[in-house]
């Protein structure tokens, strides 16, 4: 139990009695409760069938597996993750055992200041749970880390001491290695050390170095530390290896010759792998007058990667690829994510591939899988296929390699993605639009530029074919009732809704809050503002008012693409939750004795949970990297001005999105002004104390860059716009009231003020969710 509550009288309670218990333990299972009243023989009986009444009534729901607690409480102290973040960059907890409609709690910082760094998305946190006017609030009591005696640093090396300094921003954990130990190491040698144990409660922390890294100046060094300190897995071990170098080259053996089908892949210019092909052509049925025949093959991955082996186990480890600017972890060792599996120009490949076919209303009438053989006709990159169709380079906008394959392959796959996109426009997935910048290189490993991702026709093209190809693999295991894992998108809640809507009334626009949330909604909303001022937030707004996409063995469907049934097929060589849809479809339509094991299907929950996990832990990693790139680019511009949009509004300061990089900043509320601000959470804004005056979600302004910590990947700006006037039909401002609220850390940022002078700073550095992307082939839909 939680709590230890005031015993009870013996006997069998009522249900008031027994809510009350629960009330105050926080939660019990059936064995504590039956002992807390001192229950035997059949008054054990009684009580299951009191806890299942309860149950039916929704006044009792579980608490992790055995455990009950009060519908709507939680207990006084719990383990919760963070799961939210709001439009102003608040974030909301739920416990790690607690079922879905289980209430969330906004987190407060601790009273004390002393709990340590300002957590994160995913972190899982030691709270305290106060039930406030407005619901719930978890105060954080400390961060829980399996690693958290690990310092992940840079030396810094004096004559009287050398120094391991955190390269995460939020760590406080400066440690100091003795001399003895630290003849070898060099300023700025990038560490992993352990907190060595020490009777002392004061005064820096010992240190002992457990791995050298790389060097702080290392053009790597920005990826080198994200993958330390996301705990990415990186490499194979020797089994594993000696696994993939003994694959053999695909025969038909098993398999449909599909190597006369003129497939082509289309992928970034820069591509290694390539796990997909297409080709399109006219469907000559006379039944389907202006249909389509659309085929999607996709490497078998299976073929290679089988349940049990050291392959498939190291696969599920790292459960996907993780991409960085100047480097890849791959999920398969070279031999197989480049080599075997890769669909290769003039190559036998073993494939998986599903042939579709649309009506000239872009409508899906059948489609039908194939284990096969097959053999990429042209290897294109998505500009290279576009120029050709759009006739812009070159005199006719072909080259070699096209040209020879206009009539045949090219034009087919655009008349046919037109076609299809009739019924993709009839669908209305929703249409958010990310202004995504990539990383490009330079030769040494610094970078040469930040740009924004050019949106092509021909992205879009195979991002539906792709889509398409996966509600196939969806609908085939659905119908042989054959287990899989569901990528799924849930309706947002209706909270996040009304979040929306509050917010639309302070830039006039309405959202019935009785209306249930629809993609159409959503997209007239967008279309709404698409050529205003407002544009950009409203995009931003919606964008966060969305769920977090994640695999499930259970249905839940896809919102955001409007898809009643959706699954991950496309891309095994660097997705797992891809390898066991080709499993499944393998099992259900016996194409081989390599399918989905009974094993597997028992662990179906895990794996789903596993795999969501490594995508984010991948996600979070690339962040860091491209963080800390883009402070590396920017630390020369030290002193210069740009304008940017905020993007985010907290208690603590303003995010800023830079307009020509893309990258994100702070700046902290105590350099705003000679007044304390308060943070209005309803019209996402900071406001004035005296005057009234607001700094608002969305709005332009210029900024001057303070600080650029390429090693934290901190950026600090000072805001050099002026704020927007008082709000004539805000309510007068209460002077004199203080807020009970800290900022990230425990620092002292009152909800309503300015950092008093000599207070602690504000982080320097940090973003809400949605900043820089980089971009690479297949997005996470």
């Amino acid at each position: 139990m939680a709590k230890a509550p005031k015993r009870p009288a013996s006997g069998l309670p009522d249900k008031e009695t027994l809510l009350t218990f629960l009330r105050e333990a926080g939660e019990a299972d059936k064995s504590d409760l039956a002992r807390a009243f001192g229950l035997k023989g059949n008054e054990r009986r009684l009580l299951r069938e009191m806890i299942r009444e309860l149950e039916a009534e929704g006044k009792l729901g579980k608490r992790g597996r055995k455990g009950f607690s009060e519908t709507g409480s939680l207990p006084p102290v719990g383990v919760v993750d963070v799961v939210e973040r709001d439009a102003d960059g608040e974030m909301y907890v739920r416990l790690v055992e607690a079922s879905k409609d289980a209430p969330r709690a906004l987190l407060v910082p601790d009273k004390t200041g002393k709990a340590g760094p300002a957590p994160g998305m995913g972190d899982r946190l030691l709270v305290k749970f106060e039930r406030a006017a407005e619901g719930w609030e978890a105060r954080m009591v400390k961060k829980l880390d399996g690693d958290n005696n690990r310092v992940l640093g840079v030396i810094r090396k004096s004559n009287r001491e050398t120094r391991v300094e955190p390269v995460d921003r939020r760590s406080k954990d400066v440690l100091i290695i003795p001399q003895l130990l630290a003849e070898d190491l060099r300023d700025g040698d990038l560490v992993l050390a352990a907190i060595e144990k020490s009777e002392q409660r004061y005064g820096p922390k010992r240190g002992k170095i457990l791995e050298h890294i790389g060097k702080e100046d290392d053009p790597r060094a920005a990826s080198l530390i994200a993958i330390h300190a996301h705990g990415v897995p990186t490499g194979f071990s020797d089994t594993v290896e000696k696994e993939a170098e003994t694959q053999d080259l695909p025969t038909l053996k098993g398999r449909d010759d599909l190597r006369d089908i003129p497939f082509v892949t289309i992928d970034p210019a820069d591509a290694r792998d390539h796990d997909d092909a297409v080709y399109a052509q006219r469907d000559e049925d006379e039944k389907n007058p202006g249909g389509w025949i659309v085929w999607v093959a996709i490497a078998d991955v299976a073929a290679y990667v089988r349940p049990g082996t050291a392959l498939d186990r190291e696969a599920r480890a790292k459960g996907n690829s993780t991409y960085f600017p100047d480097r890849v972890e791959p999920m398969l060792p070279e031999r197989l994510s480049n080599g075997l599996c890769s669909l290769k120009e003039g190559e036998n490949r073993a494939t998986l591939a599903v042939r579709m076919v649309f009506d000239a209303q872009g409508k899906k009438i059948g489609h039908k899988f194939h284990r096969g053989l097959m053999r990429s006709h042209a290897k294109l990159s998505y500009e290279q296929a576009q120029s050709a169709i759009d006739g812009v380079e070159n005199g006719g906008g072909t080259d070699d390699t096209t040209g020879p394959i206009m009539e045949a392959i090219l034009y087919p796959l655009w008349n046919a993605y037109h076609t299809m996109l009739k019924g993709r426009l009839k669908r209305s997935p929703l249409q958010i639009e990310s202004a995504e910048r990539r990383i490009l290189m330079a030769p040494d490993g610094g970078i040469a530029a930040i740009v924004p991702r050019k949106s092509l026709e021909a992205h879009r093209l195979i991002e539906e074919m792709m889509v398409q190809a996966n509600v196939c693999a969806a609908e085939t295991l659905e119908a042989k009732k054959t287990p899989l894992i569901f990528r799924v998108h849930e309706t947002p809640s209706q909270e996040k809704v009304f979040n929306l809507a509050d917010f639309l009334t302070t830039i006039g626009k309405t959202w019935n809050k009785g209306e249930a949330p629809t993609t159409k909604r959503f997209n007239k909303l967008l279309d709404e503002t698409r050529d205003t001022p407002h544009a950009e937030v409203v995009n931003e707004v919606v964008l966060r008012s969305q769920m977090q996409a994640h695999y499930s063995p259970d249905n839940l469907g896809h919102f955001g693409l409007n898809l009643d049934r959706y699954a991950h097929f496309t891309s095994p060589i660097r997705r797992y939750s891809d390898l066991i849809v080709h499993r499944g479809l393998i099992r259900a339509l016996n194409l081989g004795k390599d399918g989905l094991t009974d094993q597997e299907i028992a662990e179906l929950q895990s794996i789903a949970e596993q795999v969501t996990l490594t995508e984010r832990r991948s996600m979070a990693a690339e962040r860091d990297a491209m963080d800390r790139y883009v402070a590396a680019f920017l630390e020369d511009r030290v002193g210069a001005t740009f304008t940017g949009r905020i993007t985010g509004v907290t208690r603590f300061g303003l995010f800023i999105r830079l307009d020509e990089t893309g990258a994100d900043g702070l700046v902290p509320v105590s350099s705003l002004g000679n007044e304390y601000f308060t943070h209005d959470d309803r019209a996402h804004a900071l406001v004035g104390e005296r005057s009234g005056q607001r700094f608002t979600l969305g709005r332009m302004v210029e900024v001057k860059l303070k600080e650029a910590t390429p090693i934290t990947g901190g950026l600090l700006f000072e805001m050099l716009s002026d704020p927007e006037p008082r709000d004539p039909n805000a309510a007068a401002p209460r002077l004199g009231v203080r807020a009970r609220d800290r900022g990230p850390g425990g620092a002292s940022f009152p909800k309503r003020g300015k950092a008093r002078p000599g207070g602690p700073k504000p982080p320097s550095g940090g973003r809400p969710s949605g900043g820089l992307k980089g971009v690479r082939k297949g997005k996470r839909r």
